[in-house]
């Protein structure tokens, strides 16, 4: 980027004429383009590569948690929020099979104002991010296809990356090389530990002017369908996710498909005031759909290379937290990458060690937001009689039970585990309890194997994303 006078710096030159910069960065999107300011905004030679700068069309990054806005402060880029027709988020509205529950977002003291989330099209916010990112004097944006990465044949090490541009072959090289490529992620397979998992899809339409039960509030629908989400995006646009497990017969081809199964299940279950939009956003609008997968977060262990974002640690999007996580972890790289911390990234070493250090110190805030979102899909999501009272439960504890410690682990506002645990098992007893008073007095022989059952179902959802998030 040129300097006040119109000359390129060095580093800026470098960039240009021979694609050397200190890191080389894949994926402009929501990671990438946080991670290329901050690094940039440390004095750090950027290169951000993007297959397409067109703007973005997708059905999730749509809702930033009260926490994911304060990581976004910390970084110095909340003003990305602004001009795009965002939504302020209150908390959350749940329905269940019709009863609804109004759960705001904790205050940090009663005299403080109630914390806010944002809703917005995913689209806008990366193009600000990218606005961001191609102002910063220290990063060169450019859109290039990467096909692979360049690897040293000695060392193993990666020394950049190879891609195409306008069908001609190119190389962009740095001391560390960055994949922030996504859920898809070409990179992936060879240099993490895991395979995503995938239960479901999110299949999303956008309805115009829906009527809303509760505006300024994520709202979940629960009933005897799988969960289905629904928040307001922009003036007059709403966005609907409807979650379709794999293989669900309703929504089989013989049973008319997705759209039929929209049409006979989904829209008599929505609020009134939706349900013309949703059905002339069915018959018109474009139905895209999106996997839900569960990804742990893996050791970045290979010399000169970093995964991030969700190449790295995805989690299903019921909870909203996944841009939460992502731009914690920028906060987080930030600091162990800084020229204080390391002087070079050509000192491979002291790179891995930092990200290692970085691999654990995430999970303060990865953790919460990654059992709560597999936990309360597999809840939400109830297929046998434990899980649905499970479900009922947690309905009834949103109801009476001190919900500032839920909705605080949903908004990214808590980042401890204990608490989350304390929370889930007290909804197992609770749902015991209900399970109890609404047993028949001739069946009561009976309760004592069907709330073991709930408690073993209970330690079954939550137990293994646990032992993940401690171990892994």
């Amino acid at each position: 980027m040129p300097s006040t006078n119109g000359v390129l710096s060095p580093a800026a030159q470098r960039r240009i004429d021979h694609h050397e910069a200190d890191v080389v960065i894949v994926g402009a999107g929501i990671l990438g383009c946080a991670l290329a300011v901050a690094l940039g905004r440390q004095g750090r030679s950027v290169i951000l590569l993007e297959k397409s700068l067109e703007e973005p069309n997708r059905i999730v990054g749509e809702l930033l948690q009260p926490g994911g806005l304060q990581a976004l402060e910390k970084l110095g880029l909340a003003d990305c929020l602004e001009g795009i027709d965002g939504i302020d988020v209150k908390g959350y509205w749940i329905s269940y099979f019709g009863q609804p529950v109004l759960l705001e977002y904790p205050k940090s003291s009663p005299s403080s104002p109630t914390p806010l989330g944002r809703a917005f099209h995913h689209g806008r916010f990366v193009n600000k991010l990218r606005q961001a990112a191609l102002s910063c004097p220290n990063v060169t944006v450019v859109e290039t296809k990467v096909t692979g990465l360049v690897t040293s044949s000695h060392t193993n090490e990666v020394l950049g990356v190879e891609s195409v541009t306008k069908d001609l072959k190119d190389c962009y090289f740095a001391q560390l090389t960055v994949a922030a490529d996504g859920y898809a992620s070409d990179f992936r397979k060879k240099h993490h530990q895991y395979t995503p998992k995938r239960r479901s899809k999110f299949y999303g339409l956008e309805l115009i002017d829906a009527d809303l039960p509760c505006p300024n509030t994520g709202h979940v629908l629960l009933s005897d369908n799988p969960p289905i989400l629904m928040y307001q995006i922009g003036t007059h646009e709403t966005r609907i996710l409807v979650d379709v497990p794999d293989n669900l017969p309703a929504a089989s081809v013989k049973n008319g498909g997705v759209k039929g199964y929209f049409r006979k299940n989904i829209l008599p279950k929505l609020p009134e005031g939706c349900q013309a939009s949703f059905l002339d956003a069915l018959e018109n609008g474009q139905l895209r759909s999106m996997p839900n997968s569960f990804l742990p977060a893996s050791t970045n262990k290979t010399p000169g290379f970093m995964i991030l974002g969700d190449a790295l640690n995805m989690r299903h999007p019921l909870t909203g937290g996944g841009m939460t996580v992502a731009l914690n972890d920028v906060c987080v790289i930030r600091e162990l990458l800084s020229p204080e911390c390391v002087p070079s990234f050509s000192d491979t070493e002291l790179v891995l060690k930092q990200l290692s250090i970085f691999h654990w110190k995430r999970k303060n805030s990865s953790s919460v937001i990654n059992i709560l979102a597999q936990a309360l899909y597999s809840i939400f999501a109830a297929e046998d009689r434990s899980m649905q009272s499970l479900q009922r439960g947690c309905f009834r504890y949103f109801v009476v039970g001190p919900v500032s410690g839920p909705v605080g682990l949903l908004a990214g506002l808590i980042q401890q585990p204990l608490v989350l645990v304390s929370h889930f098992f007290s909804v197992a007893f609770l749902s015991i309890w209900i399970l109890f008073r609404e047993t028949p007095l001739l069946e009561l022989i009976m309760f004592p194997w069907h709330a073991i059952m709930i408690l073993y179902t209970a330690c079954i959802v939550i137990m293994p994303y646990i032992w993940t998030e401690v171990w892994y």
